[in-house]
């Protein structure tokens, strides 16, 4: 059995990201694989690729938002993610919370924090780019915002974002969530099957 890197490139802003990272857990499971979390800047990463978000391109089709909101809505029904809410903020500037990830995980605080900032946009609907909010909801997890602050100021994790979201759109990447099985690339939440089965291949 041959190892594989598998990893889920990720901006809290997308509520696919939060979805897929709800279900990774049993994909991981499963396989016996661990998602390695690539943090980078959706923001920044639009504009390499001179993308945009589903809900500016759509906004002119509402047949399609529609159709959309169907399939968001039968995958959170498969999957059972009944705490799964809009924002009713988003979209959110993720910039704070993209940096604090960096940070978390210099500071060892990677998952808890990923859970934590992920429940509070996509469970709560908080306004998560509001410093005072987002201390407030990362002390209540039981973290340390001053410490994760002060490190995600730091010009080493700033520019480690910077590095991460560019090599993304190098990689071919182009928004989130996005997954690497090996060097193949998967776009979207309902591309986890394949993924999976990539992972399965790519082991054997």
């Amino acid at each position: 059995m041959s190892d594989v890197t598998v990893q889920f490139l990720f901006d809290f802003g997308s509520p696919n990201a939060y979805l897929s990272h709800k279900v990774l857990p049993g994909i991981e499971a499963r396989t016996g694989v661990r998602f390695e979390y690539v943090p980078v800047l959706l923001g920044g990463l639009f504009k390499l690729a001179n993308n945009r978000s589903p809900a500016e391109s759509n906004a002119g089709i509402p047949t399609k938002r529609a159709y959309e909101q169907r399939e968001m809505d039968r995958f959170v029904h498969k999957h059972g993610l009944s705490k799964f809410a809009h924002n009713p903020h988003f979209p959110v500037n993720t910039l704070a919370l993209m940096r604090g990830a960096v940070a978390a995980r210099r500071l060892g605080c990677f998952e808890p924090y990923v859970d934590a900032v992920y429940a509070s946009m996509w469970e709560r609907g908080q306004k998560m780019d509001d410093p005072q909010v987002i201390a407030a909801e990362l002390h209540a997890a039981g973290l340390d915002p001053a410490a994760l602050l002060a490190t995600s100021q730091e010009p080493e994790v700033k520019n480690a974002l910077l590095l991460s979201t560019q090599d993304a759109f190098a990689r071919g990447a182009f928004g989130s969530p996005i997954f690497f099985v090996g060097d193949e690339m998967f776009f979207g939440k309902d591309r986890l099957r394949e993924v999976e089965e990539e992972i399965v291949r790519a082991r054997g």
